[in-house]
């Protein structure tokens, strides 16, 4: 009888995780993704009335979570939560997008989108690997980056920049910890329906935009994402660090 290859399995049965910016939108949908493959989910957002909403969902569903108010950008609370907790799955879903034109760009506005795309998911991959290796654990660390961190785009050079880099960290922290067993990617969707980006798509020149560029001819979902996430997770994805997942429609393709 021949021996055949077995699925890796895709369950987080027994495993921890921290889900930020989890309230609403992409986040969301990762703690949901993350709950119903059996990991206990901490939900971690600055809102405390649409997190504890999320998280009670959540809990109607028999899916074991529960809320942490946090502020992603204050590394002292996000030292301290991984003071407090060892997380084997962390995913990143915080992020800031104040778009227009490079030339009117204003350093506050700059400052403002890279401590949070930047800096702050600098130091989360930071605290969490270094819980992780003090813990001995293995662990996977998922950025939700953008298709805008492999190209550029009208009014987000900010933006851009942040997600070019974080891809660029992103790599050079999957070769230092790879050791270790911590795993860390990206997801880089295109333009997805949430309440955040429905102005974008309410004006029609700027939908115009995404549907040319969209190859599959849709927006994305949420739901687009939930798969990717949580095989990244799992042991699905174990040979899998360093490297990015876009979920673009084809965007770039071309």
């Amino acid at each position: 009888m021949t021996d055949l290859p077995r699925t890796p399995s895709f369950s987080l049965k027994g495993k921890t995780a921290l889900v930020t910016g989890a309230s609403s939108g992409i986040g969301q949908g990762c703690a949901v993704a993350l709950a119903e493959a059996g990991a206990h989910v901490v939900c971690a957002a600055r809102g405390a009335v649409r997190l504890n909403e999320t998280v009670a969902a959540l809990q109607a569903q028999d899916w074991s979570a529960e809320a942490r108010v946090l502020d992603q950008g204050d590394l002292d609370a996000l030292q301290t939560l991984f003071d407090d907790h060892c997380f084997e799955v962390v995913v990143n879903s915080a992020g800031l997008a104040r778009h227009g034109p490079a030339v009117e760009t204003t350093p506050d506005d700059f400052d403002a989108v890279t401590n949070v795309n930047l800096r702050s998911a600098y130091f989360l991959s930071s605290y969490a690997a270094k819980a992780l290796m003090a813990a001995g654990k293995r662990g996977s660390i998922i950025h939700i980056s953008s298709q805008m961190g492999h190209v550029g785009g009208i009014d987000r050079a900010v933006y851009c920049a942040t997600k070019h880099g974080l891809e660029g960290m992103v790599k050079a922290m999957a070769v230092e910890w790879g050791k270790q067993g911590i795993r860390i990617n990206t997801v880089c969707p295109t333009f997805i329906r949430t309440p955040l980006t429905q102005s974008t798509f309410d004006n029609p020149e700027r939908a115009a935009w995404i549907m040319e560029k969209i190859k599959l001819d849709r927006v994305g979902e949420v739901e687009d994402i939930m798969g990717a996430v949580a095989y990244l997770a799992s042991d699905a994805s174990a040979l899998v660090t360093g490297t990015s997942m876009l979920i673009d429609g084809g965007w770039t393709a071309d």
